[in-house]
């Protein structure tokens, strides 16, 4: 199901036949960098994650992590872009994830204005907030280029690694 559209991306739902695709996704160097390893080794573990958690948020918050299809390559996944209501943090947190060849292209700014204004207009957010590493260089100047603003270092997770914490009133 297509959720926005932006000039080169079809903002869709992801469905347990994206398996292969968020397989991939979730092994790639930058993922495995700067998010971590979710150990999902197998297609029937990709399907499972996404049931377990890309479906159940669209159900439980109506919004959640959408794969980003590229108009110019036949629709081809190439990334994700998405909403998500942790527990662990006080707002919605947006966040992002490109397969490599598709890093650096913009790709992920165009995706993540979209969804920010799906987070507004029709999901009525007041603010969001993004975390991400100091290290992760590449995703704090997206995070700035999309108008979030640095709020303090967080260690919201049991793993104790401590994050940026950015924020944006809508």
């Amino acid at each position: 199901m297509i959720v926005a559209e932006t000039e080169r991306l079809i903002i869709s739902k992801f469905t347990t036949r994206d398996a292969a695709f968020f397989k991939a996704l979730v092994n790639s160097p930058s993922w495995l960098k700067y998010i971590g390893d979710r150990n999902i080794n197998t297609i029937e573990q990709a399907e499972n994650k996404i049931k377990e958690s890309h479906l159940k948020s669209y159900k439980t918050s109506g919004y959640g992590f959408y794969k980003l299809l590229l108009k110019t390559e036949n629709l081809k996944p190439i990334g994700t872009t998405g909403l998500i209501k942790r527990p662990e943090l006080e707002h919605t947190d947006i966040g992002f994830s490109l397969l490599p060849e598709y890093e650096g292209k913009g790709f992920g700014f165009e995706s993540a204005k979209a969804v920010m204004v799906l987070a507004k207009e029709e999901f009525k957010l007041n603010k969001i907030c993004a975390i991400t590493l100091e290290n992760n260089k590449k995703s704090i100047a997206l995070i700035e280029k999309l108008g979030l603003t640095f709020d303090k270092k967080v260690k919201p997770f049991e793993n104790d690694k401590e994050l940026m914490l950015f924020s944006k009133n809508l």
